[in-house]
């Protein structure tokens, strides 16, 4: 089966505020996921660059890198403007990072760090800031954090399905 392009993915956003907890376990437990994902893999294989794709290091990488827009997506939210900032969907930043050259365990470490950042920065917000929405600019769609938080999750999921590609390419 093709799995369809993140960029092709849309998005509905019409489920209740109450869903963060779970959505928030999701998001917790992106880190642990990985780590048991990649236990068992060689450096080889976690190294490994199928034509111009990432590597798996390369996508844990790219996951930590992202934790910085999402971190000022809340602040959007907090100081009420009405765009998010963009994501560079170029991906400069994961590009040039060199993360193959990376001790896995470095790089778990960190994601693992930020995430539980991103995580906590969620579950503080105030019921006031729950409700205010903002534009999504590729998108083009309205999000409340609770939407942020679901589409962040969706493109974890993303990326182990692309990680789990690679580990059972032959």
């Amino acid at each position: 089966m093709q799995r369809t392009k993140w960029v092709d993915r849309k998005f509905n956003f019409d489920f209740p505020i109450g869903i963060m907890p779970s959505i928030l376990e999701r998001l917790r437990g992106t880190p642990a996921r990985i780590a048991e994902m990649t236990a068992p893999l060689t450096e080889k294989q976690i190294s490994f660059r199928h034509g111009d794709k990432w590597s798996i290091k390369e996508h844990i990488g790219h996951l930590s890198d992202l934790e910085e827009l999402h971190e000022g997506r809340i602040e959007d939210f907090i100081v009420g403007k009405q765009i998010l900032r963009p994501a560079d969907m170029t991906n400069a930043r994961t590009n040039a990072a060199s993360h193959n050259s990376r001790n896995i365990g470095e790089l778990l470490n960190e994601f693992t760090e930020k995430r539980q950042q991103l995580v906590s920065h969620l579950e503080k917000l105030d019921d006031t800031v729950h409700e205010i929405k903002s534009l999504h600019p590729r998108l083009q769609v309205v999000m409340r954090p609770v939407d942020m938080a679901y589409f962040t999750a969706e493109h974890d999921d993303h990326h182990l399905a692309s990680i789990r590609e690679l580990m059972n390419a032959k």
